[in-house]
């Protein structure tokens, strides 16, 4: 093998199908709440360059930056009911990164739990994998539709359904540490851990209903830092910086 083939083989994908997580509030760059149009962009653009190396991708966004459900429900408001406001909170976000992503050449569908003919598909498990074989990226939006349940595992359910080879969950922090490193300087980042050691260390990655989830399907959970420009596209390539949560650590 030549020193050129060398250099060109890592950029096939490791993944060919996955499922991005992305919360809410990465989507507010700087700003206290809303959303920033420059992170927007950001994320269409590492989103595009998986795209562009052939892999197959779907999206799940929180809705944290515009409405909390359980800040809210904690300040008297009935749990179901903020938790729905929650969902279309997410709508929005999702309309905002099909425009951010057909911006740039990307066609995309945004597939919402709760029906809104107006501006999204109401969601169908055929049609979303349908739109992902004809190499669309596909928006889930409005969670599971169901209150009580995070976006984190309705990232896990459509990842489940939508026979992803590997969920990878956006941070502002380049993998899972033992501690908050924006807190303490010497936390310690893990390169691989079992799903069991995030249950039973109590983590929080992601709530334990997603995590469970993924484990009984296998699909992989790959924690990286979306601040890092091209992060996505290296990640899915087995490259840079992230942690890997699967059934066994090496």
């Amino acid at each position: 093998m030549t020193a050129i083939e060398q250099v060109q083989e890592p950029a096939a994908p490791r993944y060919k199908r996955v499922l991005l997580k992305i919360s809410g509030e990465a989507l507010m760059g700087d700003r206290s709440y809303g959303l920033d149009p420059d992170m927007v962009s950001q994320v269409a653009h590492e989103i595009k360059s998986v795209w562009d190396l052939g892999g197959e991708v779907c999206v799940v966004i929180g809705g944290g930056n515009i409405f909390r459900g359980v800040s809210a429900a904690a300040k008297g408001m009935e749990r179901a009911t903020a938790d729905y406001m929650g969902m279309l909170a997410t709508v929005m976000n999702a309309l905002a990164m099909q425009s951010g992503l057909e911006s740039i050449g990307v066609p995309t569908r945004v597939l919402s739990a709760l029906p809104i003919s107006a501006v999204a598909e109401p969601y169908i498990r055929r049609r979303a994998m349908r739109h992902m074989e004809k190499r669309r990226v596909v928006v889930f939006a409005a969670g599971t539709g169901n209150p009580f349940f995070t976006t984190d595992t309705a990232a896990a359910l459509r990842a489940s359904e939508m026979g992803c080879d590997a969920m990878l969950k956006a941070t502002k922090v380049d993998g899972v540490y033992d501690a908050d490193p924006a807190v303490e300087k010497n936390a310690v980042r893990y390169d691989h851990l079992t799903y069991m050691d995030v249950l039973s260390r109590d983590l929080r990655v992601m709530d334990a209903s997603a995590i469970s989830l993924a484990r009984e399907n296998g699909i992989p959970i790959l924690v990286f830092s979306i601040q890092n420009v091209g992060a996505f596209a290296d990640v899915i390539r087995g490259r840079g910086t992230f942690t890997i949560i699967s059934e066994k650590a090496d």
